[in-house]
């Protein structure tokens, strides 16, 4: 891997998601694009929302130029499909976000669409579990996984600064692996740049967030961040490509599960993740996206931990799973803890 393109696709990632988010800013709010509060918000005053066209687009840019560049010549003739679909998704997204009134059905088959010419996309042979099931299987099953972490990506962008905290983290996990040769070395640089343009990115949305992502920014980037773990499974290191994100799949998956139970829209916003209750009960948003950034980096070092063989790989796993469970605890006994303290007084 050329740690030279690496730095270089972060460093620009960084200061062009830093400099363009605050161009976007300026324009959205001479335009009226303001995200406003309601009784499923987490903020109580208005916020241009949109600074994913800043974000997605330097990060778009960013792979573009590593695919056309040496840095990333193992991505595949096909690299190029999603980019495309992440594009098209930013443009879907940007017209809900403007507009609103987009029906979930439409925004779930461009989703489909994009998900489906991705899967094509991904490098080498492109098979996730490794041969386990037939390749037919393996795409359905991958494309369906990648799917649900676009959505879940969008659900999760509900405080300030998580989604860049999470950029970052999968960004980070995704280099290492590839500085320390455990996967394909073109990841490193797409890696980095991931990183990069979510660090600029949190400049901006750092609590008090200045500027919120919109749809435009969280739906694209998840997929492009799903693409990214997927390519890291297809490599092998499926056991990484779980660790990495494995507080948003919990947190997401655990309170999907418990709104279908419970008879409510599973795509209707809602104020019932773990990080949102908490932050109800009178954590900041700053503290609560420090916590999971704290816990995304320990995670970091298991998905390293998980490609030194066998015996580590279940070992990071099982330590992941104890991790992510023992947040998700933490976050709920601290919501009721708060909310008790909050009653008392």
């Amino acid at each position: 891997m050329s740690l030279t393109a690496s730095l270089a696709a972060g460093g620009a990632g960084f200061a062009g998601a830093a400099a363009l988010t605050g161009l976007v800013r300026a324009a959205l709010q001479r335009h009226g694009v303001m995200d406003r509060p309601n009784e499923r918000s987490s903020h109580a005053r208005a916020v241009p929302r949109g600074g994913g066209i800043a974000v997605v687009g330097v990060l778009l840019a960013a792979w573009l130029a590593l695919w056309l560049g040496d840095a990333c010549h193992g991505c595949g003739a096909l690299f190029w499909v999603a980019l495309a679909g992440a594009l098209g998704l930013a443009a879907v997204s940007w017209l809900d976000d403007l507009r609103g009134g987009l029906s979930a059905l439409l925004r779930l088959l461009a989703q489909i669409a994009a998900v489906g010419a991705g899967i094509a996309s991904l490098p080498g042979e492109g098979l996730v579990f490794q041969g386990a099931v037939p390749a037919l299987v393996d795409h359905a099953l991958a494309a369906a996984a990648w799917l649900w972490f676009v959505n879940l990506f969008n659900f999760m962008d509900g405080i300030d600064g998580i989604s860049g905290v999470e950029g970052a983290s999968l960004g980070l996990g995704a280099f290492l692996l590839a500085l320390l040769g455990l996967v394909p070395a073109e990841l490193g640089p797409l890696g980095l740049a991931l990183a990069g343009v979510s660090l600029g990115f949190l400049l901006w949305n750092w609590n008090p967030a200045k500027i919120f992502l919109g749809d435009v920014g969280s739906v694209p980037l998840g997929y492009l961040a799903g693409w990214l773990l997927l390519a890291l499974a297809a490599a092998g290191a499926w056991q990484a490509a779980l660790l990495l994100p494995a507080y948003y799949l919990a947190d997401a998956t655990f309170t999907l599960c418990r709104r279908l139970l419970r008879g409510r829209r599973i795509w209707q916003a809602h104020r019932e993740h773990f990080y949102q209750r908490v932050v109800a009960a009178g954590w900041s948003h700053g503290r609560t996206a420090t916590l999971i950034a704290g816990h995304n980096l320990l995670l970091v070092g298991l998905a390293v931990a998980s490609q030194q063989g066998p015996i580590a790989a279940w070992a990071a796993l099982a330590a992941g799973a104890l991790l992510v469970a023992g947040l998700l605890w933490y976050l709920q006994a601290a919501a009721r803890a708060s909310c008790g303290a909050s009653e008392q007084v």
